[in-house]
């Protein structure tokens, strides 16, 4: 991992000559090389926590390493306050990033060996410095991974505005050239190109293998889903910290307490079940788990009305979830029943064993009502022990279910005109201001289009001859309630 990342540092330092010769550098004396590390060491003494490292010894010893700087522990301080205790720090991107950007939004310069803009680029390499920075520590705080967090955030935030952050996807235009700096349409290379395949075979692409993109796929698919700002944060937050853990591991360090048993909680048409379904495929992505399935269960397939029979059917549900996650949905009905004539208790108390002769290859997340879910927790002590990180889902508002619509739509290939589109924003805000204990969120959305078109299916049905055009479109009158 040594030599790899500082190959990659290398390679960080090469762009930025690169696109500083194309006119994308400071114009002042300081050259891209040295912006690049003064911003990495920046990034670094933001992470530190002294709190949690009153010495700096490792810290010290890393960006030695790393950066080929020595600070005494006076100086890495001193350094960290006079850079980065303002508050905006965490809150504009670095400034050889702005440049990198530049480079990239002006099409002058190519796209990395790996398929990614320079600007991508550099940030994995401050997501790698970063993990690996804390994870060189005997013990990692939450302060520095809350900074590391909010840092990368931003980071990531700036370049997917600019949309440069896929592979690939960024906006330079396929096959366009700029003398003496990428390939020409009939395959000779300039200076600029050989000087990057020259270095291609020193690169690191290991980050880059299909496992690594289909993570990468997995957390678009996360970022894009509608609202859940809260929710996404706090997986980001939980994945890192895995990452850095495993690591930790490889080296034979002591792993920080992380618990992998969750509660979500929120009404029905949240999202619960699809964020679960994408956690348990990044879980395996990451290794925590080795196959990454989810079995979604309710208390029907766990909980049978004769005596003994509960057991063995919540053991055989147990069995087919090991190796990835087990999702209960609407957990408080195993403890809904108070006279002790109901065998839904019988199932937690299965469950909880199994959950602790399988610690290592297992992941349970329960789900429901938060109120409900809370009792249902505190039923019981060893619940309570087991599921202590609660992630909460809001409802959606109506700007939001007007987006899940549209989205639901597009994926139908079904398109609301003008009109329809009016209505249904006031629909959608007018349910959000009325609803009521049995609002569904995204479960009255996909309702509400059946319904559309279902309407619409009766309208044009009778007619002669129907357009393409006519099968998408939703009109104004299929759309009314």
């Amino acid at each position: 991992m040594i030599m790899s990342l500082k190959q990659e540092l290398n390679d960080c330092y090469m762009y930025g000559e690169i696109i500083s010769h194309q006119g994308f550098g400071p114009e002042t004396g300081i050259s891209m090389r040295e912006m690049i590390k003064f911003d990495l060491l920046q990034f670094l003494a933001y992470l530190i926590d002294r709190s949690s490292s009153p010495t700096l010894y490792s810290e010290i010893s890393f960006i030695h390493q790393y950066l080929g700087e020595y600070f005494t522990p006076n100086k890495l301080v001193n350094f960290k306050i006079e850079r980065t205790y303002d508050k905006s720090f965490a809150q504009n991107p670095p400034r050889s990033l702005t440049y990198f950007a530049k480079a990239d939004l002006s099409g002058k310069s190519a796209y990395t060996t790996k398929g990614f803009s320079k600007s991508r680029f550099l940030y994995n390499v401050y997501m790698k410095l970063g993990q690996e920075f804390i994870s060189s520590k005997r013990e990692a705080s939450a302060k520095e991974l809350e900074c590391f967090n909010t840092y990368t955030d931003m980071m990531e935030k700036y370049i997917r505005d600019l949309k440069l952050f896929e592979p690939g996807k960024g906006p330079i235009p396929a096959g366009k050239i700029d003398a003496g700096k990428s390939n020409s349409k009939d395959g000779s290379k300039s200076n600029a190109s050989d000087k990057l395949d020259g270095m291609k075979g020193n690169l690191n692409v290991k980050e880059f293998s299909e496992e690594e993109l289909s993570y990468e796929d997995l957390m678009k698919e996360l970022n894009t889903l509608v609202g859940l700002d809260e929710v996404k944060k706090d997986i980001k937050s939980l994945v890192n910290l895995l990452k850095v853990k495993k690591m930790r591991e490889q080296r034979g360090m002591k792993q920080p307490s992380v618990t992998l048993h969750m509660v979500f909680s929120g009404n029905p048409g949240t999202g619960k079940t699809t964020v679960a379904r994408l956690l348990a495929k990044i879980y395996k992505c990451i290794d925590v788990v080795p196959k990454g399935h989810l079995v979604e269960v309710d208390r029907s397939n766990l909980v049978e009305g004769y005596v003994g029979q509960t057991a063995i059917k919540t053991k055989e549900v147990v069995e087919s979830a090991l190796g990835g996650v087990l999702f209960i949905d609407e957990a408080y009905t195993l403890t809904a029943g108070k006279d002790g004539k109901d065998f839904g208790q019988e199932a937690v108390d299965t469950l909880l064993k199994l959950m602790e002769d399988n610690r290592d290859n297992l992941i349970v997340i329960v789900a429901g009502y938060t109120d409900l879910m809370k009792e249902f927790v505190e039923s019981n002590p060893g619940l309570k022990s087991r599921f202590n990180k609660y992630i909460f889902f809001k409802d959606y508002t109506g700007d939001q279910l007007y987006d899940i619509f549209m989205s639901m739509c597009d994926k139908q290939e079904y398109a609301p005109n003008s009109a329809g589109k009016e209505y249904v924003k006031e629909y959608f805000e007018d349910r959000v201001k009325n609803k009521g204990d049995d609002f569904a969120n995204a479960r009255e959305v996909r309702n509400y289009l059946e319904r559309a078109i279902s309407r619409q299916a009766s309208r044009i049905v009778e007619l002669e001859s129907v357009s393409d055009k006519q099968l998408k479109t939703l009109t104004k009158s299929d759309l009314e309630e």
